[in-house]
Order: structure tokens, then sequence, then C-alpha cells
């Protein structure tokens, strides 16, 4: 797991819509979340979920992607279902998930196998790891999120 204060990997993947985004890109405050599988119940509440915080968080300067190994295809069938307004980026063989400590041999119904954890990061405007979160729980997640960058913010002030 990323700590806070470690500089966040860069990356550059397809989105839902096969265009590359890239870490760099985003001026602001960027939400990184990585997810096992679209359509699932769990990230399908995740997504969902960051989906409505986001659009009510006018008065924080963020985006959010969130990132797993589905293919483009998938990805765009899940956001486009769901009406997701960010971006879903597709990384198929764990490359980025893996610099980000979110992929590895994993065990489900007796079988091991290789996949995306659930972790989350918050990354500053200048590349920095602002907060990290481990093996998420997806109901509620992004609400937690949204507090903790609101609890970063007031200590500014």
């Amino acid at each position: 797991m990323l700590d806070v204060g470690d500089s966040a990997p860069e990356f550059e993947l397809p989105n839902q819509h096969g265009e590359t985004v890239r870490r760099s890109d985003v001026d602001g405050r960027l939400i990184v979340y990585f997810f096992p599988r679209a359509n699932t119940d769990g990230c399908t509440t995740e997504a969902r979920e960051f989906d409505e915080v986001i659009a009510r968080a006018d008065d924080v300067d963020c985006e959010v992607v969130g990132i797993s190994d589905d293919p483009v295809a998938d990805l765009a069938d899940f956001a486009n279902e769901y009406d997701l307004s960010f971006d879903l980026l597709s990384d198929e063989f764990g490359e980025v998930a893996t610099l980000y400590d979110s992929y590895g041999e994993k065990q489900m119904f007796g079988n091991t196998f290789d996949g995306v954890f659930r972790n989350t990061y918050v990354v500053d405007s200048d590349g920095t790891v602002e907060a990290a979160y481990e093996n998420v729980s997806p109901e509620g997640h992004a609400e937690t999120v949204l507090e903790d960058i609101h609890g970063a913010i007031a200590e500014l002030d």
C-alpha cells in the first residue's frame, strides 16, 4: 500500500471511450479507486456512490477515476448502464494497479488468481498521496473519502 506523502505513480490508460487518461493531466485533487470487476454488486455500489458524491461536491476541486482490469468494452457497458459521469480506466494486465499496490494474488470460492484489490487513493495536485484506503467496503466508502477531503481542506483554512 502506498503511504500518505508518497509520490503517486504516473499512469496512462484508456478510458471507457478508448481515450487516453494520464494522472498528470488532472490539475486538482484526484481520487483513484481500484475495483475488481465491472457490473458486480459491490463495484456497482461503489461506482454509483462515487458518482453521487462527486456530483454534490461543488466545493471540492477533485476528479474521480476508477481502475480495473476489465477491457474497455466492458467498462463502456458499465458506464453506460449506470450513466457514470467519471472515467473508468482499463488496466487489463494490472500494471498500474501493481504500481499502486492494488493487484496480486486473491482467493475466491477456493480458487487462486491474480486480480485487483479494492483500494483507494486521494492524490493532491502535486501528485502526492494525500490519503490511502486499503481493502475498503464499497457501501459508504465514497462518502467517507469526501468527508476526509473536507476535513483536510478545513485544516488548511
